[in-house]
């Protein structure tokens, strides 16, 4: 009997991950009626739980309230549901008779489903739902601390796909989770996508793990308060936002900049909303409670009430108090409070113009949270598509609380869990991940024209075009003679070629060339025979013909002194994606700290070097 947990839960994933890989050959035969009677029965079971299911999420992890993470729920058994009914997964998507087109849905196959610790019931509805709307299924691996609300969560879904219909298994829950298990179901040969919900070394290790996969990046978001906004209603919506599941959605609110000149306005707001404002000294201690001295989020202050964190922190706040608001002065590794810290702590940033506005809610988004989500307060159409176009976020929120409108509860975009950031932050996709990511479309094409009549010329020969370019391109790189208009050409030379293989490209190309009278005559070096290599190149020496070297040991070079590298002090995410961009390297030493979001990004494109000294 195994008493290794970690081979305990890596043998669970190969049995389980079989099972489900069983269970698909059974599930992809379903047609689309079918695949929606099991979505809408297993929607309906979340919700009738989607209280209970929210108690135990806080019972285990100690993360978020009962309230918010019920509407988290609920967002995945309702709105979710609702918003993929009459989407086509399966059979025939669409047919485009103009382009004799027709486009089929197949399913993926086993969805690997990573959860976090944050979201643990809501996001095992989600994933559970997109894989068996789409034909799959899937294979749920929950936090260790979570496992029980997951697991439970995985087995009322599992029931009700049953009892409308679905194959057995084709939902499974690890029971004995491990970081080793979640790494064997990521790699295992049966896994074909990858659904990663976590920090940022799951989602690392779920790129690197060779399977197609949608993991996400921070969310570091920056709230611009647009001076044409009613600054007492906007307040509200960011507090609101701010406060949901204390902070836990990776979509919340971070950063609230605004206008100086509005500075006693927005904090009078931000009051009325039973915001707590801390002082100088209270917000230096927050910030040493919250961000760990490697730039990583205290795990103790996630989800936790705006009263447990401030106790931690060494002061006290009311008990009605919502948030806590502190002021920042800049963005940046001189104020670590302008990085993402998922509680439910609000940095308030004050600037004097629109420019400078934009500029730091660029820089928030670049200091942690590129692709992700920033949002915008305003009545001013101009205004926003501006912000809109200059922000490097894929989801440009306007006047609504940040995570219900990210995740489609407020706004038009997909109902999701999952909010790719696009290949600015390294992820495959900017979208909300939906059923329609878990698809592969095959398309049957039938010929609608000729290869002449896709190929249109003067001459109509298809064959001349290709020809003529392929002259053009040789006569471009010297390997042709151009004939000048009005002058006779010369009888061509024999023309000499290099020995090539039947059938090699260049043999092809010469061929072609001679048939053209297109080859040039070059002679060979001098000793040499006109059949040496060195007469098709046209070098001027030959290895055959160089003198010899003379007798004695080579000279020694001269040892060059080692120049001095600079090593930077800190490197955030932007520093990192630009020198990939540009082909640098950063030299970093042991005093060097980097955040967690560049160290992701320099693993994926080895930019990080240590420098000796």
């Amino acid at each position: 009997m195994l008493h290794d947990t970690d081979l305990v839960s890596i043998q669970e994933v190969r049995a389980k991950v079989e099972k489900a890989y069983a269970a698909f050959q059974h599930l992809r035969r379903f047609n689309q009626e079918q695949l929606d009677r099991i979505v809408e029965a297993m929607g309906a079971a979340a919700r009738g739980a989607a209280v209970r299911l929210a108690e135990m999420a806080v019972e285990e992890t100690s993360y978020g309230n009962v309230k918010d993470k019920t509407a988290k729920n609920l967002l995945n058994a309702d709105l979710l549901v609702r918003s993929i009914r009459g989407m086509k997964t399966s059979g025939v998507l669409r047919e485009i008779p103009e382009k004799k087109l027709v486009e089929i849905g197949v399913p993926v196959g086993v969805i690997a489903a990573i959860l976090p610790t944050t979201n643990p019931t809501s996001s095992a509805i989600y994933k559970a739902i997109i894989a068996l709307k789409a034909g799959n299924t899937v294979v749920i691996s929950p936090h260790p601390r979570a496992k029980n609300c997951t697991c439970a969560t995985a087995d009322l879904l599992y029931q009700a796909a049953r009892e409308a219909g679905a194959p057995e298994d084709v939902i499974q829950c690890i029971a004995n989770a491990t970081m080793e298990g979640t790494d064997a179901l990521m790699r295992h040969p049966r896994t074909s996508v990858i659904l990663a919900t976590g920090g940022a070394g799951i989602v690392r290790a779920a790129y690197s793990s060779g399977k197609p996969a949608f993991g996400v990046g921070p969310g570091n978001v920056p709230v611009l308060l647009e001076e044409s906004a009613d600054i007492a209603t906007s307040v509200a919506k960011v507090v609101e936002g701010k406060s949901f599941d204390y902070g836990t959605v990776c979509s919340s609110e971070q950063t609230l900049v605004a206008a100086a000149k509005y500075r006693d306005q927005v904090w009078n707001a931000l009051k009325a909303q039973k915001a707590y404002v801390c002082t100088d000294d209270q917000a230096k201690a927050l910030a040493k409670l919250l961000i760990a001295p490697n730039w990583r989020i205290n795990p103790n202050c996630v989800g936790q009430s705006p009263q447990k964190i401030a106790q931690m922190a060494g002061f006290a706040v009311p008990d009605d108090a919502r948030i806590l608001a502190v002021e920042i002065k800049g963005v940046g590794k001189e104020h670590p409070l302008s990085m993402e810290k998922l509680s439910p702590v609000l940095s308030v940033l004050f600037a004097n113009c629109w420019d400078e506005q934009i500029k730091m809610c660029q820089a928030t988004l670049k200091f942690g949270g590129l692709g992700h989500t920033c949002v915008i307060h305003s009545r001013d159409d101009a205004k926003i598509r501006e912000y809109g176009i200059r922000m490097p976020a894929f989801r440009v929120l306007v006047n609504t609380p940040s995570p219900q409108g990210s995740t489609g509860i407020t706004t038009g975009v997909q109902p999701s869990m999952t909010l790719g950031c696009g290949a600015m932050a390294g992820n495959s996709t900017s979208d909300n991940v939906g059923p329609q990511h878990l698809i592969n479309t095959k398309r049957i094409a039938y010929v609608i024209r000729t290869p002449e009549e896709a190929f249109p010329g003067d001459s109509g020969d298809v064959k001349q075009m290709i020809g003529s370019a392929v002259e053009r391109f040789l006569e471009q790189r010297g390997f042709g003679v151009k004939p000048v208009a009005g002058v006779a050409a010369a009888a061509p030379a024999a023309p000499v070629f290099r020995p090539a293989a039947a059938g090699n490209t260049s043999d092809i190309v010469d061929r072609f060339l001679r048939a053209k009278g297109r080859m040039t005559n070059v002679a060979a070096a001098p000793g040499c025979a006109a059949s040496c290599p060195c007469a098709a190149t046209g070098a001027p020496a030959c290895a055959a013909t160089a003198p010899a070297a003379p007798p004695g040991p080579p000279p020694a070079a001269k040892a060059e002194p080692a120049a001095a590298v600079p090593v930077v002090d800190f490197v955030c995410e932007a520093d990192v994606r630009s020198a990939a961009l540009n082909g640098r390297k950063i030299f970093i030493g042991p005093k060097t700290i980097v955040t967690p979001a560049a160290r992701e990004v320099a693993n994926q494109h080895d930019v990080l070097v240590v420098a000796q000294r």
